[in-house]
């Protein structure tokens, strides 16, 4: 075997490894206009993009948590707390924009209380935000009495309305990710989370501050994660405590796929972006194509197994990194 023919195809596994979920997306997207004449109409694909938008959101967060080396099971739960927290806040004042920063500010101090327990009793990330899933929807159901906040329709405007005809819900999406680029690419926060996921030990060594990081990693997803909180409230058009149920799994799935390693230290925004269009796009096709319901989740649970296979396939690839 030639030494041009061994590089050739080191090179197509680094592609791999590095960009695969590029290659999915494009198979799906050529696959999905076979199957359905209206998968690459303008309505649908605004479509997909509004469907997608809230757990994506969710999922920016979740990246730079998973590329730190932790992990966030409450995002869900989160999601429901600040959006009905967020909803009342409106119904108190009147103004839609109170509504959404009181929603941020819940799902701040969420991911804050989360961060500082773990850095403070050292803690897996997992028991902790676990607990938090289960504290969070409580709270949710607790603050509402178990009954859904109505008559919200002013504050609709961040669910389903519209700017130069592309919904508010994408533009916030494509905002958080201009945002999380900045934040992952062009920071020393960034530099930082990509070195304590990598190799928490020697960026201890190096001066980082990992508590504060993480501290501050949790507070940003909680952050995101109210956003997505208020806006889902926003678009089902009530306050629901009972919302978000399993958002955070299709978060950390969106981001896998992207190429986001569950041993830290690699991931990409962009990556969780397309990670999200794949996902996007195979339940609008499933739809599409009038798939069961029942065999829709049974694939859902299949697009994590493959996910996390991907994920140990990939740092095979890369050379067993950590």
């Amino acid at each position: 075997m030639s030494h041009k023919t061994i590089k050739s195809r080191f090179s197509l596994k680094q592609a791999f490894a590095n960009y695969g979920y590029i290659f999915i997306l494009v198979f799906m997207i050529i696959i999905s206009s076979i199957l359905s004449p209206v998968f690459l109409t303008r309505n649908n694909i605004l479509n997909i993009l509004r469907q997608m938008s809230i757990t994506v959101i969710i999922a920016y967060g979740v990246t730079m948590i998973i590329i730190s080396g932790m992990i966030d099971l409450s995002s869900g739960s989160v999601v429901a707390f600040s959006g009905v927290v967020g909803t009342s806040a409106f119904v108190a004042t009147g103004s839609p924009w109170v509504g959404l920063i009181v929603g941020i500010l819940v799902g701040a101090a969420t991911g804050l209380f989360s961060g500082s327990v773990i850095t403070a009793f050292n803690l897996p990330p997992f028991i902790v935000t676990l607990a938090m899933m289960t504290a969070a929807r409580g709270l949710a159901l607790l603050y509402t009495g178990g009954y859904p906040i109505i008559d919200i329709d002013a504050f609709t405007t961040f669910g389903k309305g519209f700017f130069l005809g592309i919904p508010i819900p994408v533009l916030i999406m494509m905002g958080v990710f201009l945002l999380s680029i900045v934040l992952t690419r062009r920071t020393r926060f960034g530099r930082y989370i990509f070195a304590i996921g990598g190799n928490e030990e020697a960026a201890i060594a190096s001066g980082i501050n990992a508590k504060k990081v993480k501290i501050m990693v949790f507070t940003l997803n909680g952050a995101f994660v109210g956003l997505a909180g208020v806006i889902l409230m926003s678009r089902i058009n009530s306050g629901q405590p009972a919302a978000g149920l399993m958002y955070e799994l299709d978060a950390i799935t969106m981001a896998v796929i992207g190429g986001t390693s569950l041993a830290g230290g690699i991931g990409s925004i962009p990556g969780t972006l397309a990670g999200g269009l794949i996902v996007g796009i195979l339940k609008n096709i499933l739809n599409l194509t009038n798939v069961s319901p029942y065999w829709q989740q049974i694939l859902k649970g299949l697009i994590i197994l493959i996910a996390v296979i991907m994920d140990v396939y990939t740092k095979s690839l890369r050379g067993g990194k950590k």
